[in-house]
């Protein structure tokens, strides 16, 4: 056979093109059938003509409220194409990062890390649609996802224009920045206090199987010893000053970026200059939220 494969089911336009023969060796072609169509077709094309009904035809009856009902559910159901949020979608983040771009933000690798990562894939659902404004937004427990202009300031500063080899976060929360700083750094290390924060970053990071991020559960305050020295350390919660932990965990140059201060607060950079020599800088007003000790 020379037929093209079919779907089912078959339309009735591909049963009427092919004549089946029938004992008169007349084709279904040639014999009309009679249908509930083409019998209001006729009664129509009669009544157009202003001829009596043919003897022995009654006039169509609308169908019962019940039967439309029936054939309306009998009509075979067509799916829907998923609609892409238009709030979500590349173009949106697009604008998010060029406002960035105007807002300062110079450095083209934090600006490709910024259009790179998802924003929306992790904040609640019904947060959605906000993903891309310049704002910060709830996340749980009290905590909340960080600004984008202020992911990308930090991180833009701490990076200086150089390379990162080792990089340490301090407050993970929903593992939006975290998804950041593995596109401009070798390998990071992420600290959430909060337990069920942990477990969502996790969750939200896993559809993006980022192989150079290490989550860890634990005190930021303390920093990772075990994985110290760090190019740059990145607080995401104020504190009144920063941990000296903290600070003898910077490797040699590096540069470490937080908020500080209470109801007033402002970005400090801190690089470490010498064995216990450290220089300090201060930059833009913020607000974060508190940076805590212990864990819950």
């Amino acid at each position: 056979m020379t037929d093209k494969p079919r779907t089912f089911p078959l339309s009735l336009d591909s049963l009427a093109g092919k004549p089946a023969r029938q004992g008169g060796g007349q084709s279904l072609a040639q014999s009309r059938i009679a249908t509930p169509q083409t019998a209001t077709q006729n009664a129509a094309q009669n009544a157009a003509r202003g001829g009596a009904p043919l003897h022995g035809a009654t006039a169509p009856i609308a169908p019962s409220r019940a039967q439309a009902i029936a054939n309306q559910r009998a009509q075979p159901a067509v799916a829907a194409a998923p609609r892409q949020n238009p709030l979500v979608s590349d173009a949106v983040r697009r604008a998010m990062v060029a406002r960035i771009a105007k807002q300062g933000v110079k450095d083209q690798v934090v600006l490709d890390a910024m259009q790179a990562v998802p924003r929306h894939m992790f904040m609640d659902e019904a947060l959605a649609s906000q993903a891309y404004i310049d704002a910060s937004l709830p996340i749980g427990h009290h905590q909340t996802i960080s600004q984008p202009y202020i992911v990308a300031r930090m991180i833009e500063v701490m990076r200086n224009g150089g390379s990162l080899q080792r990089v340490l976060e301090i407050g993970t929360g929903c593992g939006y920045q975290a998804a950041v700083l593995s596109l401009v750094a070798k390998e990071v290390y992420s600290i959430e206090r909060i337990r069920p924060l942990h477990e969502l970053a996790k969750a939200n990071l896993r559809p993006l199987r980022v192989s150079n991020l290490r989550l860890q559960y634990g005190d930021g305050m303390l920093g990772l010893p075990q994985a110290a020295p760090f190019d740059g350390i990145i607080l995401a919660a104020a504190g009144l000053e920063v941990p000296q932990a903290l600070l003898e965990q910077l490797a040699p140059g590096g540069r470490l970026v937080a908020p500080v201060g209470a109801k007033l607060q402002h970005l400090q950079l801190i690089t470490r200059v010498g064995k216990m020599e450290w220089t300090s800088q201060t930059l833009e007003d913020c607000h974060f939220v508190p940076l805590r000790p212990g864990t819950i």
